[in-house]
This record gives C-alpha cells, sequence and structure tokens, in this order.
C-alpha cells in the first residue's frame, strides 16, 4: 500500500506559518434552538470515553481527547475538516484512517483532500467500536460552542409560539442526524456486510471462559523439527563460526559457569559451552527437535553436563533448585532481526534466570542499519518473452529477503536501533526512528529499495560496544572460519590452557561480533529489502530522510509490520522537500 502527501518546503527564517482559522457562525435567530440540540443529541458522544489520536491513552470524553491533542501534538481535528471542506463521510474516513496507521500531525497537516483514501470505502469501518470522535455533529468539534464547559443554560421559551418554534427544530435536526446515520450505516452495510460484521463482534463465546487466545506457536515450532532448517543455520558459518569463536576464546567467562540455551534445536552451543568448560548447561526447546538434541548429547557423553528441556522458556523451571544461571546463549535472530520474535522469550528467559549481577547475555547488543538500493529488481517484467508483470504487484506489500552485492549500494548506512539485550525490554521492540541517507552514487541514478540488515555484538561483560567499535566483517576464506571450523577433515588447532589475569582483561576488552549486511559474506539471514513501487531519481548528495515504523503484526505476533514514510531532498542546499510517501509491507 501506497500513500503520498503534498511536498512541503523548508522554513530556514523560522517564521510560523499561519494556516488561518475556520469559525461556524449561526443563525441569530436559532442560537438558542442550536445550543438546546447540540446539549441533547450530544451529549451520550460528550461523556463517552474516546481515546487520542496519536497515542494510546483514552480521555473522559470525546472532547478532552480533542483538547489533548491540540494542546500536546498542536493538531485541531475541527481546523483540518473545515480547511479540506471534508463532509461527514470524509471525516469519518479521515479519522478511521489517523487511527488505521497511527499516522503522525506531521503527515496529515500535507493533506490536500484529494487522496484517495477520502473516497476508499475501507475507511468507512470504524478502527474502534463505537469511537465518540465519529458520533459527533461537525459543530461538536467546536470547544467555543461546547457549553458542557460552562453554568450558561439558554433561557427557556418565553411562550407557546416559541416553545412549539423549538419544537420544530430539533424535530427537524434529529430526522436529519437519523438520516445521516442511517445513510453512512447504509453505505458500510453495502460495502462490507456491517449487519454480520456486528453480530461478530457480538455473539458470545462458546463457554463463559471468553474466546480461545489466538495460537500464533504451534505454527512457528513445528516448522523448527525438520532437519533441513538446522542443516542451513548449521552451515551458516558466519553465524556458526563467530558463536563458537566466542564460546572456545573466553574459557575464563565459561569455566565452572551455569549456562542457559534457549532455543537450543540441535544443541550445538551447548555443546559448545560444555567444551569451553561450563559447569552445567541448560539446553531449552519447546519444538520436537529437543529429543534429537537429547540424543546428539548422549552421542558426545555430555549427558552429566547438559540437560535438554522440552517446554517454553517462559513456563519451565530449572532442575536441581537452580535459580539463577551464569550466562544465556541464545541464537534468536530473524529476518531484518526482529522477524519471528523470539527475542521476547530470550528477555523473559533474562528476567527470568539470569544472574542479576555479572550476569551475561550471548550475544550482549544488536544494531539494525538501513541504506538504499540502486538495483533494479524486474525478473517478472520479462520472462521468457513474456510480460508477467502482474505478479509483482504484491511484492511492493511484502519485504523480500535476499542477497544484494555491495555494489548496488548507493548510500552509507545508517543506525535504525541498537538493542543491548542487558536492558531492553520487550515494549521496545515496537520502535519508531527517523532516518536519513545520503546518496553516495557517482552518477544520477534510480533508487529502487530499502535494504535493512543487522549486526550482532558478543562481549564478556554485557556493556554496551562504544559506537566507534566497528563490526567485523566475513570475507569468503578469512582466517577466523577456519580457526574454529575444521577444514578438510582437520581438527582446528588447539591452544594451551591459560588463567593468568592477563587473560581476563584480554577477555573484558575482546568483542566478537559478525554483520548481516550487504559488505559480509552472506549469511541465512540475507538482508531484508523493501521494493519502492515508485523509485527515488538521485544524484551524488540526494538526501532521503523519513520515519521507519515497525511492530509487531495484530494478526500473528511472529510477523511485523513495517511503514516506512520518506521525502526526497535533491542536496543539502535546497529547501525544496518532495512529496511525502508513505509504504507499508509485511515481514512474513
Amino acid at each position: 500500500m501506497t500513500i503520498r502527501f503534498a511536498a512541503t518546503t523548508i522554513h530556514t527564517t523560522g517564521d510560523d506559518v499561519d494556516d488561518g482559522s475556520v469559525s461556524s457562525q449561526s443563525d441569530s435567530d436559532y442560537a438558542e434552538e442550536d445550543n438546546n440540540f447540540e446539549d441533547w443529541v450530544s451529549d451520550q458522544a460528550q461523556n463517552q470515553a474516546c481515546r487520542s489520536l496519536f497515542e494510546d491513552k483514552s480521555f473522559p470524553s470525546a472532547a478532552a481527547a480533542r483538547a489533548h491533542d491540540k494542546d500536546v501534538y498542536n493538531f485541531d481535528l475541527r481546523t483540518i475538516s473545515a480547511k479540506l471542506e471534508l463532509d461527514l463521510h470524509q471525516r469519518i474516513r479521515l479519522i478511521n484512517f489517523i487511527r488505521k496507521h497511527a499516522t503522525i500531525p506531521g503527515d496529515i497537516e500535507n493533506l490536500t483532500g484529494a487522496e484517495t483514501f477520502f473516497s476508499s470505502d475501507e475507511y468507512l469501518i470504524p478502527q474502534i467500536e463505537d469511537d465518540p470522535l465519529l458520533q459527533l455533529e461537525m459543530d461538536d468539534w467546536s470547544d467555543d460552542e461546547d457549553l458542557s464547559s460552562t453554568d450558561q443554560r439558554p433561557a427557556p421559551p418565553a411562550d407557546l409560539p416559541s416553545a412549539l418554534r423549538q419544537m420544530q427544530l430539533l424535530e427537524r435536526k434529529l430526522a436529519q442526524a437519523h438520516r445521516d446515520m442511517a445513510e453512512y450505516r447504509s453505505l458500510v452495510g453495502q460495502q462490507f456486510d456491517a449487519g454480520r460484521f456486528a453480530e461478530i463482534i457480538n455473539e458470545p463465546g462458546p463457554s463463559s471462559a471468553g474466546p480461545l487466545p489466538r495460537d500464533d506457536d504451534t505454527h512457528y515450532f513445528s516448522s523448527y523439527c525438520e532437519n533441513d532448517i538446522h542443516a542451513v543455520m548449521i552451515q551458516d558459518k558466519v553465524r556458526t563460526s563467530t558463536y563458537a569463536s566466542f564460546i572456545l576464546t573466553n574459557p575464563i567467562l565459561f569455566r565452572d559457569a551455569v549456562v542457559l540455551d534457549v532455543g537450543c534445536g540441535t544443541g550445538i552451543l551447548s555443546l559448545l559451552a560444555a567444551k569451553s568448560g561450563a559447569k552445567h548447561v541448560y539446553a531449552v526447546d519447546a519444538s520436537d527437535i529437543a529429543e534429537k538434541a537429547e540424543q546428539i548429547v548422549k552421542a558426545n557423553g555430555l549427558e552429566n553436563v547438559i540437560t535438554v528441556i522440552r517446554g517454553k522458556v517462559e513456563e519451565i523451571s530449572l532442575p536441581d533448585d537452580v535459580e539463577h544461571v551464569d550466562i544465556i546463549v541464545s541464537e534468536w535472530m530473524g529476518y531484518a532481526l526482529l522477524y519471528e520474535s523470539m527475542l521476547d522469550s530470550v528477555l523473559q528467559a533474562r528476567d527470568r534466570f539470569l544472574k542479576p549481577e555479572g550476569g551475561v547475555m550471548a550475544p550482549s547488543q544488536c544494531r539494525i542499519s538501513s541504506e538504499i538500493l540502486k538495483e533494479r529488481v524486474g525478473f517478472w517484467s520479462d520472462v521468457y518473452g513474456f510480460d508477467l508483470s502482474v505478479m509483482a504487484n504484491d511484492v511492493y506489500e511484502e519485504a523480500i529477503v535476499d542477497v544484494v552485492g555491495p555494489d548496488s549500494m548507493a548510500s552509507e548506512p545508517y543506525l535504525l536501533k541498537d538493542l543491548h539485550l542487558k536492558d531492553i525490554t520487550t515494549r521496545q521492540l515496537d520502535f519508531t526512528s527517523q532516518f536519513t541517507l545520503v546518496s553516495t552514487t557517482p552518477k544520477r541514478t534510480k533508487i529502487h529499495a530499502f535494504v535493512l540488515y543487522f549486526d550482532t555484538f558478543f562481549t564478556t561483560t554485557g556493556e554496551p560496544v562504544p559506537p566507534e567499535v566497528p563490526v567485523r566483517v566475513t570475507k569468503e576464506g578469512d582466517v577466523t572460519l577456519a580457526e574454529v571450523w575444521p577444514v578438510g577433515g582437520k581438527a582446528p588447532p588447539q591452544r594451551r590452557a591459560s588463567t593468568g589475569p592477563g587473560l581476563k582483561q584480554k577477555e573484558d576488552k575482546r568483542v566478537t561480533s559478525f554483520s548481516t549486511g550487504p559488505r559480509s559474506q552472506p549469511t541465512h539471514w540475507k538482508q531484508t529489502i523493501f521494493l519502492l513501487r515508485d523509485p527515488i531519481h538521485a544524484e551524488d548528495g540526494t538526501i532521503v530522510t523519513g520515519s521507519f515504523y515497525c511492530k509487531k503484526s495484530a494478526t500473528n505476533s511472529r510477523e511485523l509490520d513495517v511503514e516506512i514514510h520518506y521525502s526526497v531532498r535533491q542536496n543539502s542546499e535546497t529547501t525544496v522537500v518532495g512529496e511525502t510517501v508513505v509504504q507499508i509491507y509485511k515481514v512474513r
């Protein structure tokens, strides 16, 4: 899905831009009657709890929510509706659009009223059931005419003709309100079978216990039962050799340590930890692969050191009355780092089992970065001479996982998110990040995609890696691969064990890392590509700025919803900024 907002200009003088104000006027002959009608018809909507348009915060009334959005975000729903001359249905669409896409106020200011969603029936469906903002008349959006905050009440009619005139006016307005609501319901019903929609919402569950919780885990865990997926991961030498390098070259950290391996799979990390001198390793996995892991442990004669536990780490207890572990090791990373949401489980394991003082997470830190891609992705446009480009329509709505070469990059990387596993919370895994990418291409070219990847760091202290410390970019044939990975049937070189104080100091300073970026030897994570429906025309110095939104999918917590808002400025000297483009993607 792609949404466009009008172009803007950067005001370098600092002057405020006055959009003007719009106020409604009422016929003075009927001011008293209008106030009576507003007090009567709007009472229910005004007194119903209402959520802010821009944050997950509720207020006792729609008026309070509007006032909050105006004070905090400088956004007035009534003003923007009057400015764009929106009718009832367009106002409803605007409210539902903001709620559905968590649109920021700055983007709404750029609307012209000609955007496609103003005529799309999709946005007539309320995003919040009984949303008070959808029930208000235009006049209800004016704080000036809201008498609920004052003690002034209109005087009763002085005589019978005045009373009859008031009653007739109220009847006409009530009838019009009923016609408007009936028209709205009819339109929604025609497009979406709203009656059945309401029945589904209101019909009781099969028992008093309520509906069954959604199951996002069964398929996820069953996908890790097969051999193929574990073969792919173990044969990823960048991944496995980096873990092996960290575990085997830090003997002081692992010697006599109690280790928890979260999502152990075949148990390879547990085997490495045992080889490095761990006192005991608890290997936990919720899939059927745990049965094979237990057989592997026995086949290697380590059943007295490694205990395999079948179950979710959120639910299991460690045997032998063990309350805390010294190290948690896990390979939890997914596509775009956060796909599959396994990090949530690792963080719960940290909070439940990791020693409060001196406990180490391995890895200890991950960084998500983005770049722009100039390579065209056009497979479907020419298949044996036939145009199958209609098949490419969906590629602009779902992220692509593939390998891109370093020569295809058209900018320096930009850090979107830095995750420190020692203290990050699961709530912080849904995030928004601003970005600025500057084109480094020497000649005019087209930018076809944003590229996302991550870098992973291991330290023996668990402390954050300084920003100036670069990630290790592994190239094909690098010596580090052979040092910890048997090549040609030969065993890896053996080092004489040392326990002196000098080794401890070296371990504390050593940083082990690997990158999944395009400049590194490809990993099984590859890179995550977000294709642009319309390419960006760029040259050296072109600036692409925007916001990157990432959150768990509402329909499957293992998947990700990504929204990218971006605009283009030709260079740093111009103040003219192109239109804001919004593209929405699924990572699944």
